[in-house]
Order: structure tokens, then sequence, then C-alpha cells
């Protein structure tokens, strides 16, 4: 369960240090650019670490659609990106697809096990 708390709180990160780049405008503002540094190191460390638990292909797809999810969604509330009902079943989805995958994806040490 830990290593999956660590998975969401990077994928949250990978949000983070999108956004920053985006605010960074080609790493010409100092602030979202060290934002961005910081952002993108702790959510790779904290993809890297859950992948020590978390099978490696679960593990990233967890991350990406999450943080495209988060993205796309703070984007629309804060009004830089227009996104219709479609749009927003989608991020549902993504949502659900993450929660599919906690629910169905055995730890590595369970899959190792079955390998043997």
């Amino acid at each position: 369960m830990r290593a999956w708390i660590i998975l969401l709180v990077s994928a949250v990160f990978e949000s983070v240090w999108a956004l920053a780049l985006s605010a960074s405008e080609g790493f010409t503002n100092l602030v979202p650019s060290i934002v961005f540094v910081i952002a993108a190191i702790i959510s790779l460390v904290g993809l890297g670490w859950a992948a020590r638990d978390i099978p490696i292909g679960t593990a990233y797809g967890v991350w990406v659609g999450i943080g495209a999810a988060g993205t796309v969604a703070y984007s629309a509330l804060t009004g830089q990106e227009q996104l219709s009902w479609l749009g927003w079943l989608c991020l549902v989805a993504i949502v659900g697809a993450v929660v599919g995958l906690k629910f169905t994806t055995p730890a590595k040490s369970a899959v190792q096990e079955s390998v043997e």
C-alpha cells in the first residue's frame, strides 16, 4: 500500500512539473523553472521507488494517467484550457482505469513467486 501512495504522490508531482514547465515559458522565468526541476526529480524518484513493489508497466501507466489527468483538470479548472463534458468524462475514465489497475495488479513479489 505504501508503494501506491508514493506512486500517487509522484504522479501529482508530475502534474506540478508539467504546469511549471508551461509557466517557465521556455525556462525564461526563474521560479517556475526551479519548481519544474524540483518537481521532476521528486516525481521520477517516486516512480522509481514505487516500481520496486509495483510492476513497471502498471506503475508507469498509473503515473502517466494520473499526471496527465491532473494537468488537464487543473488547466481546465483555472481557465487555461477548455474542456467539454466529453473531455471530463475521459478524465473520469482515466481515473477509473487507474483504480482498476490498483485492484487488479498483484505486488511484484507475488508475480515473481508465481513465475518460480
